[in-house]
Parts: structure tokens; sequence; C-alpha cells
């Protein structure tokens, strides 16, 4: 069975998808949100795949990349995955053509890497879109509840718009926060629909004592 490990880029503490489940080093996130448990170690590794212990040097290495992007920010959603081959799949959303590059640029000459897939999504360009990610921005953001979340380099609540549809990544603290974020997000004028992806330290927390 092929071993894969799906890590989603945003900056806060261990989320619980399957995507960046490292520690940020600033405190935030690349979020590990929607980032979840490592994979556990098989017993035989398949002819040329990578040790355990070199797959999570190359998952901390890759995350540390992309939350170090200049330009990675609230508009963008990042996540990847990383084969037992050493291929690195990445995934996500970008508002700007230059991230995309800039994300496979930054992984590629990590150590022990074969081969990066880039399925990075470039956002189209829309004024609209535009407009809707300032509204958004500020209805969450201005919120009472979620405005601490605004002092972070890149803030855990990530809002990625396309065609006047917005989706939330990230991780946030509490079940409260998150209902909070997409109601302030729903309220948006203009805006057609909502998807609520974020994830919750609370739940994940009395989810990892469950096992």
């Amino acid at each position: 069975m092929s071993q894969e490990t799906l890590r989603e880029v945003k900056p806060m503490k261990k989320s619980l998808l399957a995507v960046l489940a490292l520690p940020l080093i600033l405190s935030m996130t690349i979020f590990s949100m929607a980032a979840l448990a490592s994979p556990a170690i098989q017993d035989h590794q398949p002819t040329g795949a990578l040790s355990q212990k070199s797959l999570d040097r190359i998952l901390k290495e890759v995350r540390h990349e992309l939350v170090m992007l200049p330009f990675y920010g609230v508009f963008d959603n990042l996540a990847y995955k990383v084969d037992p081959d050493g291929t690195v799949i990445l995934l996500g959303q970008v508002s700007r053509p230059t991230l995309k590059s800039d994300a496979e640029n930054a992984v590629k000459h990590i150590e022990g890497v074969e081969k990066v897939v880039n399925n990075i999504e470039v956002l189209p360009t829309s004024p609209n879109d535009d407009r809707i990610r300032r509204a958004a921005y500020r209805a969450i953001y201005s919120n009472s509840v979620l405005s601490q979340y605004q002092l972070r380099a890149v803030p855990p609540i990530h809002i990625i718009v396309k065609n006047g549809n917005i989706t939330l990544e990230g991780v946030v603290a509490r079940q409260m926060e998150k209902q909070i974020a997409g109601m302030q997000a729903n309220g948006v004028h203009g805006v057609f629909s909502v998807t609520n992806n974020l994830v919750v330290e609370e739940q994940e927390k009395k989810d990892d004592k469950k096992k």
C-alpha cells in the first residue's frame, strides 16, 4: 500500500486533517491547518522508498519553505503531500500566479525531493472577487471574537474567493469561532455561497484523546 502524507499549509498549531502537522516557526499557521496526523511507519518499505525519518524531514522542510514565502497571505491556501518515492505534490489556491511558481521553486531543491508536481490553482482575476476578498477580510477580522487572529504574520483564517464563492480554510481554537467566521462571510454583499472548512483545534484535541 503506498504511503502518502497530505499536509496543508497554514499558520497556527497542528491541525487535524492530514495536512500540516508541524509547529510553525512563525507561531501561526501555514497553519498546520488541515493538517493532520503523520503517517504510520510501515514495516516493509517499497523498493526505492524513502525511510520514515526522511519523509518526516522532507515534510517539515516543505512546510517551512512554504510558510516563509514572502507573498503567501490570507487570500491564499497552500497544501501538499509527499509520496514515499520523494515526489512532492503541491495543492491549493493562490491569488497571484507568481506564488505558484515561487512555491515550486522553494521546495524542489530540498534534499530527498525527486520531483515536484505543481497542482496549485491560480484563481481567476476578477474585480468583483477582489471586492469580496476585502469585504470578507473586514467582516471576519473586525469581529471582536476573531480580531485576535489578525495580529499574526499570516492570519489563520484564509479567505479563498472564486467567482463570487467564498471558501474558508485554516484553523481556529473553538467551534464558536468557526461558526462566527462563517456567519460573517455569509453577510458579505454579493457572495453566492460560503464553504466553511475551518478546522477546530479544540475538537482535534478531543479526538486525539479518544485514540
